[in-house]
């Protein structure tokens, strides 16, 4: 098992920046996957980014690719999640994920979630 905890969310300028943070613990040797998710009110839960944990290699929605960047710090078990230049429509709930087998976008593919870190961004 692995738990997951975000940080890091909160309410910036459109334009404005933030870096949220998942910190795992349990199994963490045994993780293949994480990513990050979002939901905004009355909208489905969508994949932002995930992160092959082991090489490093990431994939991006396409409305967040040259914005957001994924990364994950093994030693310290924890993934971020940099965001820049945020818009309105980026405003979210943002859940952290991971898995220990797959490695994808579909949010059905992850066994294990945070609480999730909310951000707001007005214009």
């Amino acid at each position: 098992q692995v738990q997951l905890v975000e940080s890091g969310g909160g309410s910036v300028q459109a334009g404005g920046s933030l870096r949220l943070s998942c910190a795992a613990s349990g199994s963490t040797y045994r993780l293949y996957c994480m990513g990050w998710f979002r939901q905004a009110p009355g909208k489905e839960r969508e994949g932002v980014a995930y992160i092959y944990t082991k090489s490093g290699s990431a994939y991006y929605k396409d409305s967040v690719k040259g914005r957001f960047t994924i990364s994950h710090d093994n030693a310290k078990n924890t993934l971020y999640l940099q965001m820049t230049s945020l818009k309105p429509e980026d405003a979210a709930m943002y859940y952290c994920a991971a898995d220990f087998y797959r490695c994808n976008m579909g949010q059905w593919n992850y066994d294990f979630w945070g609480q999730g870190t909310q951000v707001t961004v007005s214009s």
